[in-house]
Order: structure tokens, then sequence, then C-alpha cells
């Protein structure tokens, strides 16, 4: 199972293999094919499996109160917008349909109150734009690349 924060629910939407460091990415990377390949994910309350290479470097925002703020705000818009109640310990499975819904409510700027302030909000702007073309994570079907 893939441990993730609340924020990155909206992260893997537009992940194209861009991220902080070498290893970041590479980490990344691996949790995008665990989730294509229907791995569930397990809701956690701070940092997760894709912080992981970034928890001993000292500029690190993983363990920041802001970081903790936007997790609460992505999961009450997802939680909303799937109409489950999402949690620490919560499981969910990312399938085609679940993808897609969050997908269209992240181009329409309907969840987005997470990404207030993020550093990567405008390239995930132009991602959604773009038809998350060249995404990493996907549903399992053949790659949209």
């Amino acid at each position: 199972m893939v441990r993730l924060r609340g924020h990155h629910l909206l992260c893997l939407l537009t992940f194209v293999g861009e991220g902080y460091t070498p290893s970041f990415t590479r980490n990344y990377r691996r949790i995008a094919e665990r989730l294509s390949a229907g791995e569930a994910i397990e809701i956690v309350d701070g940092p997760d499996d894709i912080c992981a290479p970034m928890l001993d470097l000292p500029e690190t925002h993983c363990r920041s109160e802001s970081v903790r703020n936007r997790d609460g705000r992505a999961l009450a818009a997802v939680a909303d917008l799937l109409g489950v109640a999402i949690e620490s310990g919560s499981v969910l499975v990312l399938d085609g349909e679940r993808l897609e819904r969050l997908r269209t409510a992240f181009t329409a700027g309907a969840i987005r109150a997470a990404c207030e302030e993020c550093e990567w909000s405008s390239l995930c702007t132009r991602i959604a734009r773009e038809g998350f073309r060249d995404t990493l994570v996907h549903d399992g079907a053949p790659s949209r690349r």
C-alpha cells in the first residue's frame, strides 16, 4: 500500500517526472507505477512515501505546519468531490473513474484550494490545461504518451 498525505492526492494528478531532487523524482516515478498498477493508497498524517527522499534534507518543508494545512484542505476537497469520508487511515484506490473525476475537478479549480502558495502550481495548471498529457499516474490503461 502506498502511504500518501492529503495534498499528494492532488500532486499525483499532474506528476510528469519533475521534482525537487533526482532521488525524489526516482522515488515518485516508482510510486506512480505502483498507483497506475492499482495499488491502494493509505492516507497518513504528515510525511509519506513521496516525502521519504526529502526527510533528511535541512530545507525540507515536509513537516511544516503550512504543508499540514494544505493536507487538510486537499482531504476536505477530495472527500467532498468523491462523497466519502477521508482521514488518516482511510484507504482509497484510484480507479479510472475516480482519477477522471479528480482531474476534471482539478482542471476546473474546484479542488485546488490546497495548491495556493505551492511552487509547483503554475506547472500543474499548465499540465491540466494540456489535458494531463504525459502524466505518470494513470488507471492501468495504455499510457497517453
